[in-house]
């Protein structure tokens, strides 16, 4: 199983509403239970979502899951 952490784009430019991404890769001699136990965990204590899982021939899965990045302004201004 290979995990993949893609960052949200910063700067210029950006899109205000920004994800970050995780692309899990799971390769066909693998069991599913054991793949789908570590994107529960994943969900639950990273607080990931599912947003797309892919099927290819020969068995390989790839699960690609996304969360809010969470942009904290600061409100006072320190001099």
């Amino acid at each position: 199983m290979r995990e993949t952490l893609k960052p949200a784009k910063t700067g210029q430019g950006a899109p205000t509403r920004q994800f970050e991404y995780l692309v899990i890769s799971v390769a066909a001699n693998e069991s599913v239970p054991g793949a789908y136990q570590r994107l529960r965990e994943h969900a639950e204590y990273g607080k990931w979502e599912l947003e797309r899982s892919t099927l290819f021939m020969g068995g390989e899965r790839r699960y690609l899951m996304r969360r809010k990045v969470f942009r904290v302004e600061r409100t006072l201004d320190v001099f």
